[in-house]
C-alpha cells in the first residue's frame, strides 16, 4: 500500500500514538483533555497525504528541500501554524513542541514499513515526500510558535515600561521638591542630583522601551504635527544636551525656511538621540556641527562628528533595535538601551522622510534627515 494511502486508512491509529506520545510531555500536557492533546494531528496528516499524491517535478521536489518551492498545500501550513499557536498556549516549549512532530514521522514510518510485503522504488519516492511535508509544517509550527513568544514578550514589556513609570514619576517629582524646599549641603545635594539625573535616565529609557514595543506590535508611531520652527527647536535640543557636558560647543548653521508642521515632541526626541549619539562617538564634542536648510517643499538637518568611522557591516544594521557599537560591546559603561537610533528611524519614518548615514575617516559621521513640512 502506498504511504499517503496508508495514512488516510490508519490516521485513527497514529493520531492515537500522537496523543500517548503528547500526553508524556509534562508539565505542559497534565491538565489537557484528549482533543487538546491531538490537536491538529489529523489535519496534519491528511494534509500530508492530499500533498504526497499531488504531482511533483524533480526540480520542484529540489527547491521544496531547500524550503524555495511554492506554497503547495496551504491547508498543511495552516494546520502546522495553528498547532505551533496552541502549543504556545498551553504551555508547551518549543522542543516539546517540535518532538511531536519527530516522534510523528517516526510512527508514520514504523507503522507502514512493517505492513510493507514487497517494497519498490515508489515507495522510496513516498518517504520522501512525506518527510518533506513533515518538514513543511514542522517549519510552519516552529514560526508560529517563535511568533508567539516574541508577541508574548512585547507584551511583558509593554506591561513593564507602563508600570515603571508610575515609581519614576514618583522618584522624579519627589527629588524635585525635595531641592526645591529643602536647604541642602554639598554632598546631600550632589546625592540629590546624582538621583535626579539617574530617574530621567530611566525614565528616557522606558519611553524608548515603549517606542520599540508599539513598533513590534505593528503599531506606527503616533505624532501630532503642529506649525513650528525647527531652528528653535534644534538650539533647545543643543542646549539641553550640552548642560551634562562642559566641553559641548556645537554649531549650528541655518539657512531657508526652517518652519513646518512636525510634532514637536517627537522631533525633540530625534534631535537629542542624533546629537547624544554624536557627542558619545565623535572624537571631540566641541567639533559636533549641525545645519539646517529649507526650501518650499522639505528641510534637511546633517548631524555631523568626527572620530572611529562606522563600520561599512554595520551600516546596514545601526538603525535596528537593540544595536550596540563596538566599544559598548567592549564594555564602556552606557545608560542607553541600544534603541535611540532606532526612535529616530521611527520618527523620520512617522513623519514621511528620510534618513541616511555616511562615515568614514576623511569625512567623519554624518546623519542627513530631510523631513516634508507638511504631512
Amino acid at each position: 500500500m502506498r504511504l499517503p494511502e496508508f495514512i488516510r486508512q490508519h490516521v485513527d491509529r497514529i493520531v492515537e500514538e500522537w496523543e500517548q506520545f503528547a500526553r508524556t510531555l509534562t508539565p505542559a500536557a497534565e491538565n489537557l483533555d484528549r482533543t487538546a492533546l491531538r490537536d491538529h494531528a489529523r489535519a496534519i496528516l491528511l494534509a500530508a497525504a492530499r500533498d504526497m499524491s499531488s504531482e511533483q517535478t524533480a526540480s520542484e521536489q529540489l527547491a521544496k528541500a531547500k524550503g524555495e518551492g511554492p506554497e503547495k498545500t496551504p491547508s498543511l501550513d495552516r494546520a502546522g501554524a495553528s498547532h505551533g499557536e496552541l502549543r504556545h498556549t498551553v504551555g508547551f516549549d518549543l522542543v516539546q513542541m517540535t518532538s511531536e512532530f519527530r516522534h510523528l514521522r517516526a510512527c508514520v514510518i514504523r507503522l507502514w514499513v512493517n505492513s510493507l510485503e514487497a517494497p519498490d522504488m515508489a515507495y522510496l519516492q513516498d518517504m520522501i515526500r512525506f518527510n518533506e511535508a513533515i518538514d513543511e509544517a514542522l517549519a510552519e509550527s516552529t514560526a508560529a510558535y517563535a511568533e508567539q513568544v516574541d508577541h508574548s514578550r512585547d507584551i511583558f514589556l509593554a506591561i513593564l515600561g507602563h508600570d515603571l513609570r508610575a515609581p519614576l514619576q514618583a522618584v522624579s517629582m519627589s527629588i524635585e521638591l525635595l531641592m526645591r524646599k529643602a536647604s541642602l549641603t554639598d554632598d546631600a545635594l550632589n546625592c540629590a542630583r546624582n538621583i535626579q539625573q539617574g530617574s530621567r535616565h530611566m525614565a528616557a529609557m522606558v519611553s524608548d522601551l515603549l517606542e520599540l514595543v508599539r513598533s513590534r506590535l505593528g503599531k506606527s508611531l503616533p505624532i501630532s504635527p503642529e506649525p513650528m520652527d525647527l531652528a528653535d527647536a534644534t538650539r533647545a535640543a543643543m542646549a539641553e544636551a550640552c548642560a551634562g557636558n562642559p566641553q559641548c560647543d556645537p554649531t549650528l548653521t541655518v539657512s531657508g525656511d526652517t518652519r513646518g508642521n512636525w510634532d514637536a515632541g517627537r522631533l525633540d526626541q530625534l534631535l537629542q538621540n542624533l546629537i547624544g549619539n554624536a557627542l558619545q562617538h565623535g572624537e571631540d564634542p566641541r567639533e559636533l556641527k549641525l545645519d539646517l536648510r529649507g526650501d518650499s517643499e522639505t528641510i534637511r538637518l546633517t548631524v555631523h562628528n568626527d572620530g572611529t568611522p562606522i563600520p561599512e557591516e554595520a551600516i546596514g544594521t545601526i538603525f535596528d533595535p537593540l544595536v550596540r557599537s563596538a566599544d559598548e560591546e567592549l564594555g564602556q559603561p552606557s545608560t542607553s538601551l541600544g534603541l535611540g537610533l532606532f526612535i529616530v528611524k521611527e520618527v523620520v519614518t512617522a513623519h514621511g522622510g528620510t534618513i541616511e548615514v555616511s562615515s568614514s575617516a576623511a569625512e567623519g559621521t554624518v546623519f542627513t534627515v530631510v523631513l516634508p513640512k507638511k504631512i
